[in-house]
């Protein structure tokens, strides 16, 4: 019986160990090897949760059920884009495009604290066009939310022809210009198969909004990129500012979703804060 003491007692050292090996530190049964783990299976179940969106706003709501049927009955009404899922929705072959990554410091006590700046372009080549600029710590993370914030700056391009009206629209209505700083940029219409005569920066943003066929020309500190790709999103945007004969007919003005949908709007709210 006293050489089964010692038995007994290295036997409960042993259960020990084997908690240990499950908790991922030997010898002792509560790990860390047990809390790493449920870090992890904590960030599974938060990309899950990022995967489901919950629309915060009337328009969201609007869009998730169905309610809006494109992004033009959007831009008619002018209401505002506060989340960029709406986006994902309606147009979900956008491409984006890194226009320029720029590293910006700030003088502190300490030293200097530096940033990345990131311009992000981006389009469907078929009318739609976004322009996003980001200041973030790192580089991933200017590029991201740049993609974001571009999503919600998506514009209508308005295109036209050059000529005989013939196939589809390839190249911009009329001379239009654009000023970011001192960089002016003018964009001119062109026959079908001149293609894009433009520098690199607006070369790039011309074809996400989906014009094959132009003549560019700028002026100013044009190597200032930031200025420069801000000019020739602006030009593109004001191919919508004027009115041409084509557009003069008569309006018929119908209510806004916000008014047609407000008894809906109001139900949901009515769910939400019951819950």
């Amino acid at each position: 019986m006293a050489d089964a003491a010692p038995a007994d007692s290295r036997g409960g050292r042993g259960e020990r160990g084997e908690r240990g090996e499950r908790g991922g530190r030997g010898g002792f049964g509560r790990g860390r090897g047990r809390g790493r783990g449920g870090r992890g299976r904590g960030r599974g179940r938060r990309d899950d949760g990022e995967q489901a969106w919950t629309p915060v706003t009337k328009l969201g709501r609007l869009v998730r059920d169905g309610k809006i049927k494109s992004i033009e009955q959007v831009y008619l009404f002018s209401l505002p884009i506060k989340e960029y899922q709406i986006v994902d929705i309606f147009l979900p072959k956008l491409k984006d495009e890194v226009m320029k990554i720029t590293p910006v410091q700030k003088q502190t006590r300490a030293g200097q604290r530096t940033r990345f700046k990131a311009f992000v372009a981006i389009g469907d080549s078929d009318g739609h066009v976004g322009l996003g600029v980001k200041c973030a710590k790192e580089v991933a993370s200017a590029i991201r939310g740049a993609i974001i914030l571009a999503k919600l700056s998506v514009i209508p391009v308005r295109r036209g022809y050059w000529g005989s009206k013939l196939g589809e629209p390839h190249t911009v209505p009329s001379k239009v210009t654009g000023k970011c700083g001192s960089v002016t940029c003018r964009i001119v219409p062109a026959p079908r198969g001149t293609g894009i005569v433009a520098a690199p920066t607006p070369k790039k943003i011309l074809s996400l909004a989906g014009i094959s066929d132009c003549y560019t020309t700028s002026r100013g500190s044009t190597k200032t990129l930031g200025n420069f790709v801000k000019a020739a999103f602006i030009a593109i945007g004001n191919t919508y500012s004027f009115l041409t004969p084509d557009l003069w007919a008569e309006t018929v003005f119908t209510k806004d979703p916000y008014q047609e949908f407000t008894d809906y709007l109001a139900k949901a709210a009515e769910k939400k804060t019951k819950f």
